[in-house]
């Protein structure tokens, strides 16, 4: 089963952490929820309040996750960006060429961490000027090579369904979409 790392800083973006892992989970994939305030309680950005599955200093590498999910929201992503172990890890699961996703404020991560150079990407709008060497285009979810990046909070089902679908193919995927009625919806738009 893969395994898959979210980082959760107090001011999280609930939307796109809580999507990201209930998909994951839908589709066999573990979502493991990570503390990195060293408490395994986080708070939202919203207010809304999460125990973690794990603190950041439980995990000592990427070798048993396939991927690592930054979400957005704030001071969410402004806490993992000043997280050094947090910077380890996305630059670790670059180099091992696993999946490294990220959403809203979250690629200001990625940014730091320096795995953006000449990728495409997208991101919260009034983000993308923090993205410098990066190709910031407006789609709402973006895959160019092992880094994923969406918009924001509205685009957290689409996102979640990328994960899904690079992790356990476009059928996994499709599965999750008719779970989740997402067709139905679409169609009634």
């Amino acid at each position: 089963m893969n395994k898959v790392l979210i980082m959760l800083a107090d001011g999280f973006e609930e939307v796109e952490a809580l999507t990201c892992a209930d998909y994951l989970q839908r589709a066999s994939i573990e979502a493991v929820l990570v503390s990195t305030n060293n408490n395994q309680i986080v708070e939202g950005s919203h207010k809304i309040k999460v125990v973690a599955n794990k603190l950041l200093e439980d995990i000592v590498s990427a070798v048993n996750y396939s991927a690592i999910v930054i979400p957005g929201g704030q001071p969410g992503a402004t806490n993992l960006k000043n997280n050094m172990r947090v910077l380890e890890f996305v630059k670790e699961f670059y180099d091992e060429e696993k999946i490294v996703a990220s959403i809203c404020a979250g690629p200001t991560v990625l940014h730091e961490a320096g795995i953006l150079d000449g990728k495409k990407v997208t991101c919260f709008p009034g983000y993308g000027d923090k993205l410098t060497g990066a190709k910031v285009v407006n789609d709402i979810v973006v895959k160019d090579g092992n880094i994923i990046t969406a918009m924001g909070p509205a685009a957290a089902n689409y996102f979640a369904i990328k994960i899904v679908e690079t992790l356990r193919g476009s059928e996994k995927a499709k599965e999750l979409r008719k779970s989740i009625l997402l067709d139905v919806v679409e169609n009634q738009r």
